[in-house]
């Protein structure tokens, strides 16, 4: 696999979890955002200023400055004082966009160029993948709150208890072919 090839397909992925993500909170009144099991667990709210403060470190000056940056806020990341829906919003398309305008200034000339976390020299593979793993860990802690939440109300984002005989079915009776796995889930999950 090619720098290209591996650049659209980690693309395809963050797309993927951040389409999770998005649908969570849309099944969500706003009220909800910000449930949390006890003081010490986190809400969707906190969950989501937590993900964009590391965005904006991580994929800021992504191929120039260390990913750690001096003005990030960490602890504060975990302080509940987002109040409404479209400030969660703000936060999560402002993360999400520094992300995506990153992996979009990787190209086949800088692909080998080392990044920096915290001092810690990375390939541009290591760092990204790094990423991935962070944030879909989160995502799921979302999509696990939304659906804890909204109990039977929760409209599914992957396979429905009991239909996975029927989605195999449908997945099998198409001919062999090459295609990123995202592609046919986020088409099901548009329909």
């Amino acid at each position: 696999m090619n720098a290209t090839e591996y650049l659209e397909g980690i693309q395809k992925q963050f797309q993927y979890y951040k389409s999770l993500g998005e649908k969570t909170i849309d099944q969500l009144p706003a009220e909800q955002l910000f449930w949390q099991y006890n003081e010490d667990s986190n809400s969707i709210g906190i969950i989501v200023k937590h993900l964009w403060g590391n965005m904006m470190s991580r994929w800021t000056g992504f191929l120039t400055t260390d990913g750690e940056k001096e003005w990030r806020a960490r602890d504060a990341e975990f302080e509940s004082d987002l109040t409404t829906k479209e400030q969660i919003l703000d936060k999560w398309n402002e993360g999400w966009t520094c992300l995506f305008n990153a992996l979009d200034s990787i190209t086949e000339d800088n692909f080998e160029q080392p990044v920096y976390i915290r001092n810690i020299e990375h390939t541009i593979t290591e760092a990204i993948n790094r990423q991935l793993a962070h944030y879909s860990y989160h995502i799921g802690q979302i999509v696990f709150l939304g659906k804890m939440i909204s109990g039977p109300q929760w409209q599914s984002l992957s396979i429905p208890k009991g239909k996975s005989s029927e989605y195999n079915q449908k997945r099998f009776s198409a001919p062999k072919h090459k295609a990123h796995y995202t592609d046919k889930l986020m088409k099901d999950n548009k329909g």
